[in-house]
């Protein structure tokens, strides 16, 4: 088994669900060396989750946001933490039903996605923000 690790990174377009499976491709050519293995993308941020999901439809995206918004919402007169702002602690907690990290199989040298997936960057904050993603791949080249 080959282990491969790097960290890439993202800029967020705006708050919302972006995908960026291209940009995963485009960053880490070293899955195209891989017969058989996993890709693991972690984010490195608080405020910022990884999901898969459709990747057809804008308006998953658009819906997801929507919903999000809805169940956690800004200035909700409990939240302590609103040190960077109105937007933060919502960041948090939808970063926490979201999660951080992904993996997916790898076959033949492409992501092993269903016809329908795709990876997200859920930005969570207002603005637009550069995101770390670090990649690790375990598998076994061609």
């Amino acid at each position: 088994m080959n282990w491969f690790q790097k960290s890439i990174n993202i800029t967020s377009s705006k708050r919302g669900f972006e995908i960026i499976t291209d940009q995963i491709l485009e960053q880490v050519p070293e899955i195209k060396k891989i017969k058989i293995g996993m890709l693991h993308l972690f984010i490195k941020h608080t405020s910022a989750s990884i999901s898969i999901n459709e990747n057809c439809d804008p308006t998953v995206r658009k819906d997801l946001e929507n919903y999000f918004n809805r169940i956690v919402p800004e200035n909700m007169d409990d939240y302590e933490h609103i040190y960077e702002g109105l937007d933060d602690m919502p960041a948090h907690i939808k970063s926490t039903i979201i999660g951080n990290s992904v993996t997916i199989p790898i076959t033949d040298g492409k992501l092993n996605l269903g016809t329908w997936q795709g990876i997200y960057l859920c930005e969570h904050r207002n603005i637009p923000n550069n995101r770390k993603i670090l990649a690790t791949i375990n598998g076994i080249k061609f």
